[in-house]
């Protein structure tokens, strides 16, 4: 039975399974009124530390810490009965080395009752992969364009151009191989994410990659139209709230202004 047919509690078993099948819904959500919204229709609901960028306005990923992930996923948690919940592991919370990284990870797990984490890496990251597998941690791996590595990679660029296409395919590869129970694609060629799609035994979860992919993932702030100002390619905006919500604010303000607002059925008498 396809993922999308279940009405418990997804699992990260029940995600490798679906594999070739209908393809997985997944958004991010960073608060407890959002994860309400997406889980009747999301598979994977992730928390992920696009959260600095999106409602904390930081420039990058960078400084997101775990305590904001803790925070975070803890409101996520309380809004979810069915999507599977996974937790982005941030920057400088597992790079050291398998074991750091089962520290954080248990952490966050225990404190947010999440049921996987997410670490972006390939290759480097597939000894920490099985670490953590091999000790009741599910991991959904992300390779591609990884957002913590920015600096490393010279900016959000596509990744996987021509002869660096192989590098993205053997870093899928090794994830896989590691235990992975998924990974994300991002910003990849289309063919490129299509091709490794098809080599890996694991679910694919695209953004900016290809229909191909076993799934599709975006910030749910970026396809409701949150920004008026941000409009990256990979995304395809599902409403423009930015707009119905400054006009809504305008309109407030008028009202307020002319004394219209509270009329006499907002108000209370005696």
């Amino acid at each position: 039975m396809s993922v999308a047919r279940r009405t418990g509690a997804i699992t990260p078993r029940d995600i490798s399974a679906a594999k070739g099948s209908t393809p997985l819904v997944c958004l991010t959500a960073y608060t407890t009124p959002v994860a309400r919204l997406v889980d009747p229709d999301c598979d994977v609901v992730l928390v992920g530390d696009s959260v600095g960028m999106v409602l904390h306005g930081l420039s990058s990923t960078l400084g997101v810490t775990l305590e904001m992930m803790i925070m975070h996923g803890k409101a996520v948690r309380r809004g979810l009965e069915r999507a599977l919940m996974v937790v982005d592991m941030p920057f400088g919370s597992y790079e050291e080395g398998p074991e750091q990284a089962m520290r954080n990870a248990a952490r966050l797990m225990a404190e947010t009752e999440c049921a996987a984490v997410k670490i972006e890496g390939g290759e480097t990251m597939a000894e920490t992969i099985r670490f953590l597998s091999e000790r009741g941690v599910p991991v959904m791996a992300h390779v591609g364009l990884t957002p913590q590595a920015v600096n490393a990679l010279g900016g959000y660029r596509v990744q996987g151009k021509g002869l660096e296409a192989e590098r993205i395919r053997r870093d899928a590869l090794a994830v896989a191989e590691a235990g992975a129970f998924s990974v994300v694609l991002e910003k990849v060629p289309e063919t490129l994410a299509r091709r490794i799609t098809e080599d890996v035994a694991i679910p694919t979860i695209g953004i900016g990659a290809s229909p191909a992919c076993d799934g599709q993932i975006l910030v749910v702030d970026d396809m409701l139209g949150m920004f008026t100002d941000f409009r990256p390619k990979f995304v395809k905006r599902y409403a423009e709230l930015a707009k119905q919500a400054e006009t809504a604010v305008k309109s407030y303000a008028q009202e307020v202004r002319e004394r219209r607002f509270p009329a006499p059925e907002h108000v209370f008498g005696e």
